[in-house]
């Protein structure tokens, strides 16, 4: 087990660690290689926080598929800002007639997809689901396709595996939990 973590001003204790992440991202590649394999889909990485989620994944997807990033953001320190902000956005009608699966590192409120999927939607799409590294049940406020589910978390604050605090965190290759 590894040591705490300090990042900025707070300290984090070992969460989830990287083999056990891998594994279930291995079992999440099998899930959606049954269901898109030979439609050509398209993944759609929402940065900063999917990175390594979607590097990772796409090691595994050994069929033709694309993928291509949107950066999002509706985050400031460990508090959600409660409003979305498209940051990059994506070539207008490249979505339409595809499928399209979101790659997320965490769903907790889902306030940021629900403003995101509707903008997907006016592309025309064939479908819209979503694979998240990370599920926070007992935060979620919105509706959402969560059709692929790496890890069901508490309501915690957590870093690591690409997941940050104010930018810092990222790095570490392990999920940690804030410490209380």
């Amino acid at each position: 087990m590894s040591a705490p973590v300090k990042v900025k001003d707070k300290y984090f204790k070992i969460f989830i660690e990287n083999q056990k992440i891998e594994a279930h991202i291995h079992e999440l590649c099998e899930k959606l290689k049954a269901r898109y394999e030979g439609t050509e889909p398209v993944f759609l990485a929402i940065l900063n926080g999917a990175f390594m989620f979607a590097a990772d994944v796409f090691k595994h997807l050994e069929f033709d598929c694309e993928i291509t990033f949107v950066k999002l953001a509706s985050y400031e320190g460990v508090e959600s800002s409660g409003e979305v902000r498209q940051l990059l956005g994506l070539e207008e009608g490249g979505l339409k007639g595809r499928e399209v699966i979101i790659l997320e590192d965490i769903v907790d409120t889902g306030k940021t997809l629900s403003e995101f999927i509707p903008l997907l939607q006016k592309q025309e799409p064939k479908s819209i689901s979503l694979a998240t590294l990370l599920y926070k049940p007992d935060a979620l406020q919105y509706d959402l396709p969560i059709d692929f589910v790496g890890f069901e978390i508490p309501n915690k604050f957590v870093i690591g595996y690409g997941l940050d605090y104010d930018g810092f965190g990222r790095n570490y290759k392990d999920i940690y939990q804030l410490a209380e």
